[in-house]
């Protein structure tokens, strides 16, 4: 149903009638320092491709590229990082591959269930619908600032828990609510994925800056330059099909541009299915950002 095509955040085989399979992997070096948090985070952003469609995951394969000289108890807590958040998540990892490497690289393929007519995909959004955002976004600024011994331990702490939270609630509320269509903000930034739905769905995205949540530390590391490699390539890339307001300083303009890791899932819902929607977050403790809105059009603008 779903494979090389489109610009999907995994693959969709059909089984029967109500029942489809989605499959998935990714896995990447160190985000942070700790071998537990890694694994957690790995793990986390590996199951949201399922949840970004609207499935529900249920089996992982591990994959592991651990250096000779890795010490055996760093390597046992990469992966029981992941094996305790796949449990979180209600997924039985049932084995894996191991090759050595010269550097740490961690994740899962995933494996989940989805009904064949509640995929959500990037192609869904229709003109009317209202943008959702579910994590806050600044998670590269952040984990660059670490990697450059810049950052504030309080700065870490937050990012560590938003990284490692699952998109499992997000992904229940965009199927219960009906979304049109969605993803997941991983290493494209807020924009690059955006821009991805947007093409996909044949409409126009408008973002409203100040609605959008940040981690604490993002602005400032941003005014420092503190930003990975991938979010120059990013803007490189996307922004063409981007207008920014005049307000917006470059500061603003590439934290959208900044590579997210395990972020949130990013949809669109009908306008009169949000006020029900916020009222469910709120009983699931689900935290979600209205940030924009579809239009009729091309391409992205930010004010």
């Amino acid at each position: 149903m779903i494979g090389l095509e489109s610009p999907d955040d995994a693959a969709v085989w059909r089984l029967s009638d109500d029942q489809a399979i989605v499959v998935t992997t990714d896995f990447f070096t160190p985000v942070v320092d700790t071998a537990y948090e890694y694994g957690s985070i790995a793990a986390a952003n590996s199951l949201s491709d399922v949840y970004a469609m609207g499935g529900r995951p249920f089996l992982a394969l591990n994959i592991a590229a651990l250096p000779d000289n890795l010490p055996a108890e760093i390597s046992s807590e990469i992966l029981r990082g992941g094996a305790e958040k796949a449990r979180e998540a209600g997924v039985v990892i049932a084995g894996g591959h191991t090759v050595k490497d010269k550097e740490p690289k961690y994740g899962l393929v995933v494996i989940g269930f989805v009904h064949p007519q509640k995929i959500i995909s990037k192609s869904g959004l229709k003109a009317g619908d209202i943008l959702v955002l579910t994590k806050p976004l600044g998670g590269g600024v952040t984990t660059t600032a670490l990697k450059q011994e810049k950052a504030d331990e309080a700065h870490i702490r937050e990012a560590i828990e938003w990284m490692s939270r699952l998109n499992k609630t997000a992904g229940q509320l965009a199927v219960e609510f009906g979304a049109h269509g969605g993803t997941d903000i991983t290493g494209f930034g807020l924009l690059g994925h955006a821009t991805e739905m947007a093409g996909a769905s044949r409409v126009a995205l408008h973002i409203n800056y100040s609605s959008l949540p940040f981690l604490s530390g993002a602005r400032g590391y941003a005014e420092r330059g503190i930003f990975p490699g991938g979010a120059f390539d990013n803007k490189g890339h996307f922004e063409k099909d981007v207008t920014f307001a005049e307000h917006l300083d470059e500061p603003a303009q590439m934290l959208l541009f900044d590579p997210q890791t395990s972020g949130g899932l990013l949809f669109g819902v009908a306008q009169e299915h949000l006020e029900s929607l916020m009222n469910r977050a709120e009983e699931l403790g689900q935290p979600v950002w209205t940030v924009g809105e579809v239009r009729e059009g091309t391409g992205i603008s930010v004010t």
